[in-house]
């Protein structure tokens, strides 16, 4: 699951059209040509992420978080991987049962609730959007929802959790294991629809775009983007709450850092949900094993890892820590939050806006979609001119914050900044590949003036 962008970048001409237009304009696409290293990559990830969501979340269920004593104990003897998978819980009607009943939830919220947000909200977007061109050239649209239904969501959760007591607002946590083979069963089921559906009976048979490679094929690929995954993000996060107080009596100051930051990430998702559209993981990723699987086991069991890791270590942080983590999180928010906007706000205007209160520099360029038609696009400055990627360096920032809330005594909290930090530099070269066969030599003017991709400086 995770949350990053395409983007309108600068350079120092402003208004002028680029040499390109006196050519024919760049070719451009979701797929790519496999190399091997992204083939290894997508293989690993295939046979052993699975895995990795175990390991994190039987780590912390037998070994009190500890990454390295379950590997101590294997070499050494002491346990094998048949008593390990022994003692882990199993699948349970039960936790087929919650788990049934909050997917269906979700998608008799996502059908059925109307958007009237917009009515009442400045500045929210809802209803019926349009997505970004396809290669093909056409332009599907999406119900625009999350918002409401994530308030509703929580709503209820806070409702029963003090007033009707319909079920322990640690339900999640306590049936967490039998539900990660729930998650599975769907992740994988509708995964494998996709793919299955993208050869023999596609939507649109333009835009489904093979490699060439089954196995890259099937893990890239509106509904599994926001739900059920990040809605159950905040929830799970509140069961967590919920079970430190009952287990020691009271609720550390990390554990509401870490609910709030990670809160704040969600409902930003949900606000912006529309403009989402237009990101990398809807405008270029194919649904798939990516996208299905990742957003109903990877995003629920490894993005919560700070709550989980709380329950079992309680950290009640100094002021200074308390504080230090809170400006870090804000600030990789503000930039995060910034950079976004600028993009949108300079897209939706046509370039006609103050940008850091100056008028903002830009090359008017043109890209060729599947179908031939020419379309003309601007690249734009404001953070895109402090870096290639400003957007992620926020993500990256936020990330750690996350992390950090829950002090330095265990590397298990840190396997998401670690995570982010791979995934963000691999989009980075993903992103950057399309954007070059997308708008050609405007692209290399571009970064030829923005050198840094995500910091300044630096990298």
């Amino acid at each position: 699951m995770e949350t990053t962008r395409r983007r309108y970048e600068p350079s120092t001409t402003n208004g002028k059209h680029s040499e390109q237009h006196s050519e024919q304009p760049a070719q451009w696409g979701r797929a790519w040509e496999v190399d091997w290293f992204s083939l290894m990559g997508v293989v690993s990830l295939l046979c052993f992420a699975p895995f990795i969501v175990f390991y994190f979340v039987m780590a912390c269920d037998q070994y009190q978080c500890s990454v390295s004593q379950p590997l101590i104990e294997l070499y050494s003897g002491e346990s094998s991987l048949s008593s390990i998978w022994a003692r882990a819980p199993s699948f349970s009607w039960s936790a087929a049962q919650i788990y049934t009943v909050w997917v269906c939830f979700q998608v008799f919220l996502y059908l059925c609730v109307p958007d009237v947000m917009h009515k009442v909200l400045p500045g929210y977007v809802g209803g019926v959007q349009d997505g970004a061109r396809t290669p093909a050239g056409l332009i599907n649209q999406y119900q625009i929802n999350g918002l409401q239904c994530w308030l509703i969501t929580h709503a209820l959760w806070g409702a029963n959790t003090h007033y009707f007591h319909w079920f322990s607002p640690t339900l999640i946590f306590d049936h967490w294991i039998p539900l990660m083979w729930c998650t599975n069963l769907l992740g994988y089921a509708v995964s494998t629809f996709a793919f299955i559906k993208a050869y023999l009976f596609p939507t649109n048979a333009k835009d489904c775009k093979f490699t060439g490679n089954v196995f890259y094929n099937y893990m890239m690929g509106l509904f599994f983007n926001g739900r059920p995954g990040i809605v159950a993000w905040t929830l799970i996060n509140l069961s967590y709450m919920a079970k430190q107080q009952e287990v020691h009596g009271y609720v550390t100051n990390s554990m509401v850092l870490v609910n709030v930051l990670q809160a704040v990430y969600v409902l930003d998702f949900f606000w912006n949900e529309a403009w989402y559209l237009k990101t990398i993981d809807i405008c270029h990723d194919h649904f798939g094993w990516y996208l299905g699987w990742g957003d109903c086991v990877w995003l629920p069991y490894l993005y919560t890892l700070q709550g989980l890791y709380l329950v079992y270590h309680p950290v009640q942080l100094s002021n200074v820590h308390f504080l230090s983590v809170l400006v870090l999180g804000v600030v990789g928010y503000y930039v995060f939050r910034s950079t976004n906007h600028q993009k949108d706000v300079f897209r939706r205007t046509d370039g006609t806006c103050s940008m850091w209160g100056h008028a903002p520099t830009y090359i008017e360029c043109s890209y060729r979609s599947g179908d031939g038609s020419v379309h003309r696009s601007k690249l734009t400055s404001g953070f895109w001119g402090v870096a290639r990627h400003m957007n992620y360096t926020g993500d990256l920032m936020g990330s750690l914050a996350y992390c950090a809330a829950c002090g330095f005594q265990h590397v298990l909290p840190y396997f998401y900044i670690i995570y982010m930090s791979i995934l963000l530099l691999h989009r980075c070269v993903r992103d950057e590949h399309r954007c070059s066969s997308k708008y050609g030599k405007d692209w290399k003017r571009y970064t030829d003036a923005v050198p840094y991709r995500l910091l300044p400086g630096l990298f």
